[in-house]
């Protein structure tokens, strides 16, 4: 058995081009290319040793064809600045993940998609809307990660490989997934996942992801998701000083540039104020990171869950990946680190209602 498009899935996922692929593996680029288009199989020696250059097993090639990410239906943060092989890489890891959930999802009862969509709506609006669909309030929102999941959003890491991405979003055959950085500090990923949120409710329907007005209006989203106009000004952080900001970027759980930006978008600093206060905070330290930041990095609740009953019933994560047909060291990748063992991440759960997740038994 041979199936083409996990060739060409595994190629670019390693970043090869067919020339690339048949100089490692000592094949023609002919050869290379019959595979792919259907019109010759490769003998059981050269599948292995196409596999041990793009380090699958073999059995990944035997598998039928994996959910395809299509380029159109994916949001990322800069694809002008992506080459073409970083994006089919990224695009590979996500098809990756994809697969992993497909197999999820023939053994457990996850949550289904409670994400709502508002193409016709401003950001502001649309974050407003969600906010009140998921109850949440005007307080700050809790861990994000478990509450995308709460609403039916696969949430995976992205592979270390594709960490430029910074971060993308899709909808494949009518599941949302979210794909996040694990290197950044913990507010910059809640920022980072409340952006890709904006995308799968803004960008949806007749709106694909792409676009100039794209970017701007995801970052628009997250920012009055994560800090929304009535909590804020409640907090009275009108002409907040840095001190201040400091101090209430810790409740909101963002950045405090991403707090100075809002108080600015809010009209409770003025341009010269926060002008002013933009250039101090850039010299303590936070243009580009968090200095002495105590939040930890948001990890995923969902996969812990999945990987405790599967450890119940005596099944090893090394069976798992066999099972996906990945290798066990590559499995981590996409699961936030938590195989072997379960790394709980983020503190607070979500307050909005969360489906329970069941074992289906065959």
């Amino acid at each position: 058995m041979f199936t083409p498009e996990r060739l060409v899935l595994a190629r670019k996922r390693r970043r090869m081009t067919q020339a690339a692929l048949a100089a490692a593996s000592g094949l023609s680029a002919q050869s290379i290319n019959a595979f792919e288009k259907h019109r010759k199989a490769p003998s059981a020696d050269t599948l292995s040793a196409l596999a041990k250059v793009l380090r699958f097993p073999v059995a990944f090639f035997q598998a039928p064809p994996a959910p395809e990410m299509q380029l159109d239906a994916v949001s990322f943060r800069a694809p002008t600045k992506m080459s073409a092989l970083e994006r089919d890489a990224t695009l590979g890891s996500g098809a990756v993940a994809s697969t992993l959930n497909a197999w999820m999802q023939e053994r457990f009862r996850l949550p289904r998609r409670n994400v709502p969509t508002y193409p016709h709506l401003t950001p502001e609006q649309a974050a407003e809307q969600v906010r009140a669909t998921w109850r949440l309030g005007e307080a700050p929102v809790p861990n994000l990660v478990h509450l995308l999941e709460a609403n039916g959003v696969r949430v995976f890491s992205l592979a270390p490989d594709c960490l430029d991405a910074d971060a993308f979003s899709t909808t494949h055959a009518g599941t949302p997934y979210v794909f996040l950085n694990t290197r950044k500090t913990g507010e910059r990923g809640r920022f980072d996942a409340a952006h890709e949120l904006g995308h799968l409710v803004l960008h949806s329907e007749y709106r694909l992801p792409g676009g100039r007005a794209a970017e701007p209006e995801a970052n628009a989203f997250a920012s009055a998701f994560l800090m929304p106009r009535a909590g804020i000004v409640a907090q009275q952080l009108r002409d907040a000083s840095v001190d201040r900001i400091l101090s209430a970027k810790r409740r909101w759980g963002v950045s405090a540039m991403a707090l100075a930006y809002r108080l600015r978008d809010l009209g409770l600093l003025s341009e010269w104020k926060h002008g002013q206060t933009i250039k101090k905070l850039a010299q303590m330290g936070y243009r580009n990171g968090e200095p002495k930041s105590l939040m930890a990095r948001e990890s995923s609740q969902l996969l812990a869950k999945v990987f405790d009953a599967l450890r119940e019933r005596g099944m090893t994560p090394a069976e798992v990946a066999d099972q996906v047909g990945i290798h066990p060291e590559e499995l981590n990748d996409y699961v936030f680190g938590l195989v072997p063992i379960s790394v709980q991440g983020g503190g607070q759960t979500s307050a909005a209602p969360r489906p329970g997740l069941r074992l289906v038994h065959g």
